[in-house]
C-alpha cells in the first residue's frame, strides 16, 4: 500500500492522542484540499502490512486515525490494517471524501469491510465554500462525524 506519512501523538485528527496514517490516492480532488499531493497514488512510500502494524504498535498510548488521500481508495489493503488496529484494542477514526451512504451502497466489498472496523467515520468531500475553522475534527460544515459503534 502507498502511504504519504505516519504521525504519532496528534490531537487534531480525532479525539484523544492518535497515531495518524495518511494514505496516498484520492479520487475526489476537492478544491481547496489541504493535502493535494496525496491525490496521486504513486506519491508517498510503499509500505507492507507488517511494517504498518509494527509502526502503529510502537505507540501504545495512542488510538488510530486513517486519513489521506482517502483510505477507502486502497480499501483492499487498508482493511487488513484496520482489522489489526481493532485487535490491538484501539479506537479507529477514518476520514473519507465518500459519504457513509456512498460506501454502504457501493457494492465494493473491500470498502464495506473497511467501514465495519471504524469506530468513527468523518465523511463527505471538503467544500471550500463551507469551510469552517471552528468545527472540531473536520474542515467544512457538510462533513459529518458519525459514531458508528454507539
Amino acid at each position: 500500500m502507498r502511504v504519504m506519512n505516519i504521525i504519532h501523538d496528534s490531537v487534531v485528527d480525532g479525539e484523544g492522542l492518535r497515531t495518524v496514517v495518511f494514505f496516498a490516492g484520492c479520487p475526489h480532488r476537492c478544491f481547496g484540499c489541504h493535502n493535494p499531493q496525496s491525490w496521486n497514488i504513486c506519491n508517498g512510500i510503499e509500505i507492507t502490512k507488517e511494517e504498518m502494524i509494527k509502526e502503529i504498535e510502537k505507540n501504545h498510548l495512542t488510538d488510530v486515525t486513517f486519513s489521506g488521500g482517502d483510505p477507502f481508495f486502497q480499501a483492499a489493503e487498508v482493511k487488513a490494517i484496520a482489522k489489526a488496529v481493532k485487535k490491538m484494542g484501539k479506537n479507529l477514526w477514518i476520514y473519507t471524501g465518500y459519504t457513509l451512504e456512498e460506501i454502504q451502497n457501493s457494492r465494493n466489498n473491500d470498502m464495506i469491510e473497511l467501514l465495519q472496523y471504524a469506530d468513527v467515520l468523518v465523511d463527505g468531500r471538503f467544500e471550500l465554500a463551507k469551510r469552517d475553522l471552528t468545527l472540531p475534527f473536520r474542515g467544512s460544515s457538510n462533513q459529518r462525524i458519525i459514531r458508528l459503534k454507539e
